[in-house]
Formats: C-alpha cells, structure tokens, sequence
C-alpha cells in the first residue's frame, strides 16, 4: 500500500495563496511516486485578495480551504482534522499564501507568528519523525518552528535569477543553516527530517521548477 502524505495547500494563486504549478507537481509526482496525497487546509479568512492580472489587492474576502478546494478537484479537510497517526509525511507547497494566510512573514518576516493550525501539524510530525517536505517560501515555516534547522530557499546573493534571495538572511537570524542549491536540488536536514527546495524563488524555466519539486517528492517518499 502506497504512502499517505499530507498536502496543506494555502489558498489558490500565487500571489495570495498556493502556487498552483508547486501544488500541481506535488500531487503529480506523489502520484508517480504511488504515494496517496490526502489534501488539508485551515479553515480561515485569507489575509487579502489579489487580482493576478494587476497584482493589486481587491476588496474582496475569501477563505483559505474554499479557495484551496479549486486545486484539490474539492478533495480536501479542514487542516484540524488532520490526525498525524495515519498519515507518513507532510508537504508544504509555496506561494504567498504561505507567507499572507499560513503565517505572517510577509508583513512581519523573521518575527511572524504561524497559524496554529499549522504549527500544531509541523510539530506533530517533527514530533512523530515523519518527513516533512518544503518547497518555493514554505521552509520560512520550518525556521521559524524548529530553530537550529538546515534547510534551502535557493540562493542567498540577491540577483535577477534569485529575486528573493534576502530571503536566506532572515532565516540565518532565526538560528537556522542556509544552503545554497539549484533550483533542481533539494536540501535534506537529517536530524530533522527535512527536504527542502526553492521552485519558484529562482527566476528558472517551469520544468526545472517541476524536476526540483519532483526530487523533493521522491525524497519525502523515501524517507517515509
């Protein structure tokens, strides 16, 4: 029987929940690697929406487990009734989403809070010594929860290929090891049993987005 692997989505869009191709290659490449993804959300307002064609906020409202529906074809759970017990690894696409609705780096950077709902999931499965898989902005979660951690958000020189490169900073200040890696790499932290990747921090073509992910995958699968 194939693995069970939580996927906790942040919205739909990049700017102000999952990234949709992240998401998709996660579930893709959990699907190839025969491992079932079982799809979560937290039941909460988004921090805003944004128009993707002007790339400014609207005044509407939305919530984060409606709008991640659309990319899991309306298969998901509410992120509290996830019960580690069951389930092998965790995997945690990126997107804004991760940074605006699943905790407040965006605004506030090395000093957000994380939603509860999913603190509560990270450390349930860091708890259990369950894999848990990263990619694009979500390793800022694990800065922030496991302090002392190894894990990889691309590059730490910002430049036109690493835009958000600053980003590698912030986590050094939280106590956690950065380390440089392509965009098809992935970083794996032993002692903590994270695999990490940078997808779209990196200015790079969308299948290398799709292989380094695919790697992430592979590694989350085998270590579980």
């Amino acid at each position: 029987m194939g693995k069970r692997v939580a996927v906790v989505l942040a919205g739909c869009g990049v700017y102000d929940g999952s990234e949709i191709h992240e998401a998709s290659a996660v579930l893709v490449h959990l699907s190839r690697e025969g491992a079932q993804a079982e799809v979560f959300a937290p039941n909460i307002s988004q921090m805003h929406v944004v128009d993707h064609v002007k790339g400014q906020p609207t005044p509407e409202q939305r919530n984060v487990l409606v709008e991640s529906a659309r990319i899991a074809r309306g298969n998901i759970k509410d992120l509290a009734q996830l019960d580690v017990k069951g389930l092998d690894a965790l995997i945690i696409p990126g997107g804004f989403g991760v940074a605006k609705n699943l905790s407040t780096w965006a605004t506030q950077g090395k000093n957000c809070s994380i939603c509860r709902e999913v603190e509560d999931v990270l450390r349930a499965f860091h708890a259990a010594q369950k894999p848990i898989g990263l990619c694009c902005i979500s390793p800022v979660l694990a800065a922030k929860v496991f302090p002392g951690c190894e894990v990889t958000v691309g590059h730490d020189t910002e430049c036109e290929k690493w835009p958000y490169a600053k980003t590698a900073e912030s986590m050094r200040e939280l106590g956690c090891k950065h380390v440089n890696s392509h965009v098809t790499e992935i970083h794996v932290d032993p002692r903590n049993r994270l695999v990490t990747t940078s997808a779209f921090m990196c200015n790079a073509p969308i299948h290398e987005i799709h292989d380094g992910i695919g790697n992430m995958v592979k590694e989350v699968v085998r270590l579980a």
